[in-house]
């Protein structure tokens, strides 16, 4: 369990055990996970987009921020809009890795999904990738930026571009040869596979979406690639002076970690509901064919 984690809803704030909100049923029908670090000037403008996306697609949606350590009003600035935004606060800085995990374990959604706290890619594609999750196409879905379909709508800085490419090359070497694009910051996933994949996840930092993609594979859960429309890239606070070393670091624990036979146990125990729904699921297929 990752501590105790405070959750401010519209008008109230209560404590949330991690581990009492991943093993609690499915309650809605797509939940968001936004990581956010001192980001109070441009969360609003995120929001307020995932709101306005929200209000023409016809679902029961939570958006849930995780304020990774703000020292700024970060985690104020869910509340304001309306019952279905809401912020868990971690009380130190502890990575983006540990934000994400932290709240792809707490969403209680069918589906869960996570992006940046600048909202960098349209979300047609997150819709599409829900679509083939609910449909029961796949169990998980990986925003991919280098597929023919996708599109580049926003300049990225040279040294990005390049940090970029070095990385993905050194991921499809010792990660994934299917999964070319690890890092691509737009991730779906069924509640199920969010809770089998994430209790097992152990890398804070930025190279986490590769853990995650290892994960995905040794687990044998279904996958689907999807591409992505970048419309932004001012917002990413990756460092390459300060963060490759450490991705690289972690790439290698990865790598290991996945030579080793066994995988690690999952620390979320598994609520009986969700195999309830899944019978129930199937026999409403069998009666609709």
């Amino acid at each position: 369990m990752e501590g105790h984690l405070t959750r401010c809803a519209a008008a109230s704030q209560h404590c949330c055990p991690l581990t009492a909100a991943a093993a609690s049923p499915c309650d809605h029908d797509l939940t968001l996970v936004i990581p956010a670090h001192n980001e109070e000037r441009r969360l609003p403008w995120t929001l307020q987009q995932a709101a306005d996306y929200f209000a023409g697609w016809d679902i029961d949606y939570r958006l849930l921020v995780i304020d990774d350590g703000s020292t700024d009003q970060t985690g104020a600035i869910a509340c304001r809009y309306g019952a279905r935004f809401s912020t868990i606060r971690l009380e130190r800085c502890g990575g983006k890795g540990r934000a994400v995990r932290t709240g792809m374990l707490a969403a209680t959604g069918r589906v869960v999904a996570f992006t940046d706290a600048d909202l960098p890619f349209d979300l047609t594609a997150l819709r599409q990738g829900y679509d083939l999750i609910v449909s029961g196409r796949c169990d998980v879905v990986f925003g991919a930026r280098d597929l023919p379909e996708s599109k580049h709508l926003a300049s990225r800085r040279p040294a990005r571009q390049l940090a970029t490419i070095v990385f993905r090359q050194l991921a499809r070497l010792l990660i994934s040869r299917q999964v070319t694009d690890t890092q691509c910051g737009l991730k779906l996933f069924s509640r199920r596979a969010a809770v089998d994949v994430f209790s097992r996840a152990t890398i804070d930092g930025f190279a986490f979406d590769a853990e995650v993609v290892m994960l995905t594979e040794r687990l044998r859960l279904r996958f689907q690639r999807v591409p992505v429309t970048l419309v932004n890239d001012y917002g990413s606070t990756l460092s390459i002076r300060r963060h490759a070393l450490p991705m690289l670091v972690d790439l290698v624990r990865i790598w290991l970690a996945a030579r080793k036979l066994r995988l690690p146990i999952p620390v979320v125990p598994y609520p009986a509901v969700w195999q309830h729904q899944s019978e129930a699921a199937t026999q409403q297929r069998k009666e609709a064919a």
